[in-house]
């Protein structure tokens, strides 16, 4: 196993830089207690970048990400650039930093832990057990295509090739291998023309998997399950937009947007982007309010997906367990722990291997 480690640190905006230290500090006891080394590099990502280098990331703050081992963000986003250019807002800079690390697939586990599952809006009974892994394509569809944007008329080209379709289609496949052997792949293949490509795409990838259960569903009856009947669903599988969609909604199966980790994912040997799904709040920045979980949660994908130290991922998530068993929640969960003593509780677990609270 390899013992170091180079992490770039991209906190970007609003809360950003309070869950990215939050995260750090967890890694830190993690590295200490399994003999490994961390070596950082902190960067500008978003409205910070703008502000302070004129662009929402630098080619030096991307030239960066290649070189670490890997990279993990905080948040872009800040009111301040809502009307600003499509090529000037902060979303621009995680768009560009995918795109620079050839990152196409976002995987998104939706856990329901039972410390909280009474902080979901659905009922005990719908949310318990669920156990969902998301697959969303990254680099295509209508976020990427040609846009034209008038006073009269807009419009945003959305294409999909074979090959993109393909190689995240076998992501979501080897992913439920090691699960319950279920893909759903999600699509609008009734109207869509790149729907229907997605849809023979993904049943030609499914031949190459005989112990894996291919259906498909609609994305509007997808949306329907998630809240009616989410433990129906293993992984799955879909395309940019529809993922986005779907994910959020998800997050609401575990109570909160501050539970929900996130990796994405290129080529093998790539650096891989791990960051939580929520977004910057800037409007309780610096209020020590908010939830480090699902940025700790993060690292612990980083760990598991691009450093290749499973045993670290699992004492951070183990860690993340205790503490939310002991009561340790943030006020978007229904408590009224800072972010400071979040992350003390899962750091001194971490460090000690044992029940300390």
């Amino acid at each position: 196993m390899r013992d170091a480690f180079d992490i770039l640190l991209l906190p970007g905006d609003g809360i950003g830089p309070e869950v990215v230290g939050a995260a750090r500090e967890v890694v830190d006891a993690a590295a200490d207690h399994f003999g490994i080394e961390v070596r950082y590099e902190e960067r500008r990502i978003g409205g910070t970048a703008i502000r302070e280098e004129g662009e929402p990331v630098s080619a030096e703050t991307l030239e960066a990400a290649s070189a670490s081992d890997s990279v993990l963000l905080g948040a872009v986003g800040h009111p301040d650039f809502d009307d600003a250019p499509a090529s000037l807002r902060p979303e621009a800079g995680l768009l560009g930093l995918r795109k620079h690390l050839g990152a196409f697939a976002n995987l998104r586990p939706v856990v329901a832990i039972p410390a909280l599952i009474d902080s979901s809006p659905l009922k005990r009974e719908v949310v318990d057990g669920v156990d969902v892994l998301i697959v969303r394509e990254l680099t295509g569809g209508a976020y990427f295509g040609e846009k034209e944007e008038g006073e009269e008329r807009a419009s945003d080209l959305s294409v999909y090739t074979r090959e993109e379709i393909d190689r995240v289609a076998r992501v979501a496949f080897d992913a439920a291998k090691r699960r319950k052997r279920r893909v759903t792949s999600v699509d609008k293949a009734n109207v869509m023309a790149t729907s229907r490509l997605w849809r023979r795409v993904v049943s030609k990838v499914a031949e190459d998997y005989p112990g894996v259960e291919l259906d498909h569903v609609l994305v509007d009856a997808a949306a329907m399950y998630l809240v009616q009947a989410p433990t129906r669903f293993d992984v799955v599988l879909t395309e940019n937009l529809f993922g986005d969609i779907l994910s959020d909604e998800a997050a609401m199966l575990p109570g909160s947007m501050g539970m929900l980790p996130s990796a994405s994912l290129g080529k093998p040997g790539s650096p891989g982007i791990f960051e939580p799904v929520h977004g910057s709040a800037p409007d309780i920045a610096g209020e020590g309010k908010a939830n480090p979980y699902a940025t700790i949660l993060s690292a612990a994908m980083m760990f598991r997906h691009t450093l290749g130290r499973p045993d670290v991922a699992e004492a951070i998530e183990q860690g993340v367990s205790v503490a939310l068993e002991a009561h340790f929640s943030t006020p978007d969960l229904g408590g009224k722990k800072t972010t400071e003593e979040v992350t003390k509780a899962v750091s001194k677990w971490v460090a000690a291997g044992e029940g300390v609270m």
